[in-house]
């Protein structure tokens, strides 16, 4: 019996084998089955228990139209974790609003609105052909033109202008200086801050109209200065401080002829600019802060100045000579005006509320031939002048209490304007906030701070 058995069992092993010997053979033809898979389950079972997790095996992702996830750099100022949240919010969010659910406005009014609602004249000039006086308003991005005669009596608001320029078709914006063609009336706007384009409208231009010329002009820009004979516009520029002077009929990306510039210029946070052409001098007013351009993180403070070149003068040529000291009175000095007949150069000075007058061969620390200053002026921020040479008249536009007046020619000392335009009640003053680069607050004293 057990010799039976046993017959039956060898039969019944051998047929096992031959079926195992087939299914590999099968498995390693067929090619459902690769070596290194059959060698990494033979490992597998081989392996014994150690006590502690194994590293079995190592299979990628699927990658589906892209990363799974953001990548976020180890040198990104937001962490990861931020990142996320913030994601998470915004998924949040999106949600509740396509649920219905109620969401956060954040493009909402303000609660209250610090803003000078009035005109503040940056620059004026004067029409000597339609005796007409035009004011660049620089604060609420506009021209306005007036009588030349015109005269806002002390109980009225303000004057109206005969007409305006503003709008967004106008490309005025933070319009600083200007300039009336003396035959043909065009109007020569200089934008500072902002646009980088000089504009050039008709006389009778009105409402927002698009300039009838444009020119690309480099940022900063601010003085405006032209040489009628020999057709070239001079513009200056604050920072890096030079002097551009192209064609006076350029436009658009046309390049300058010339340009002045330089360490040994002297230009330092260069703003207005007058020629005289008798003499051949170009005067160029300037605050005394200076950048080097080519050594970024230096710069200094030299005490302001009114820096005489030839006028011709380009690339790194220094001063003829410069005015510079105590007794001048500078203090931010503006825009300028040299009177070719009397041989005269106007500052409009800003901070000292007031007008220097000095001769055309002033040098040094030389005290202006005259000064007008006092409350009985008027004047308050003072940053554009014109001589009427016609009507022996000077006019002054005061970004400080929405006003222009006119005195005479020759005016000296604590003078009574002529004549005051103003665009905003008597007595009111302008909140002199221009191009403000960020805001602060002092818990102690309860006062917002406003840099511009």
């Amino acid at each position: 019996m057990c010799r039976r058995v046993y017959g039956q069992a060898s039969k019944g092993w051998g047929a096992l084998l031959l079926l195992v010997i087939a299914g590999a053979a099968w498995i390693l033809f067929v090619g459902e089955a690769k070596r290194p898979e059959l060698s990494a389950a033979s490992q597998a079972a081989l392996r014994r228990p150690t006590g502690y997790p194994q590293l079995v095996s190592v299979e990628p992702l699927p990658v589906a139209d892209g990363q799974m996830c953001e990548w976020v750099p180890a040198s990104a100022s937001t962490t990861l974790a931020v990142a996320l949240r913030q994601q998470r919010l915004a998924e949040s969010a999106s949600a509740n609003t396509q649920a219905g659910a109620s969401s956060i406005d954040v493009d909402r009014e303000p609660v209250r609105v610090i803003r000078d609602s009035y005109p503040t004249y940056s620059a004026v000039s004067v029409d000597l052909n339609t005796n007409e006086v035009y004011l660049q308003d620089e604060n609420l991005f506009g021209l306005m033109v007036y009588d030349r005669l015109t005269d806002t009596p002390p109980a009225a608001q303000f004057s109206e202008p005969k007409r305006m320029l503003r709008g967004h078709n106008t490309r005025l914006e933070f319009n600083c200086s200007l300039y009336i063609d003396p035959k043909t009336g065009d109007i020569y706007s200089v934008n500072n801050d902002m646009v980088d384009h000089m504009v050039v409208f008709p006389r009778n231009a009105e409402g927002d109209v698009a300039p009838m010329r444009k020119l690309h002009t480099p940022h900063r820009t601010f003085g405006i200065a032209v040489d009628e004979e020999a057709q070239e516009l001079f513009l200056t520029v604050q920072h890096p401080p030079q002097v551009v002077v192209y064609h006076k009929t350029a436009k658009d990306e046309d390049e300058p002829i010339r340009t002045l510039e330089g360490r040994r210029t002297q230009l330092e946070d260069a703003h207005g600019i007058a020629i005289d052409t008798k003499n051949n001098w170009m005067f160029v007013a300037n605050h005394g802060s200076f950048i080097d351009p080519q050594a970024p993180g230096t710069g200094k403070f030299e005490p302001p100045s009114i820096t005489v070149y030839p006028l011709k003068a380009s690339g790194d040529t220094p001063p003829l000579r410069i005015i510079e000291g105590p007794r001048t009175q500078l203090n931010w000095p503006a825009l300028l005006y040299f009177d070719q007949e009397r041989e005269e150069l106007y500052v409009a000075n800003d901070v000292e509320n007031s007008i220097l007058v000095f001769r055309a061969t002033d040098s040094g620390d030389a005290a202006p031939t005259r000064v007008i200053q006092g409350p009985k002026t008027g004047m308050k921020n003072p940053t554009g002048i014109f001589v009427d040479t016609k009507n022996d008249e000077l006019w002054v536009s005061n970004m400080g209490n929405h006003s222009a007046t006119v005195y005479p020619r020759t005016a000296n000392g604590d003078v009574a304007p002529l004549r005051t335009i103003r665009g905003a009640p008597a007595g009111k003053e302008a909140q002199m906030i221009g191009n403000p680069g960020g805001v602060g607050y002092d818990t102690k004293r309860e006062e917002i701070l406003v840099p511009n």
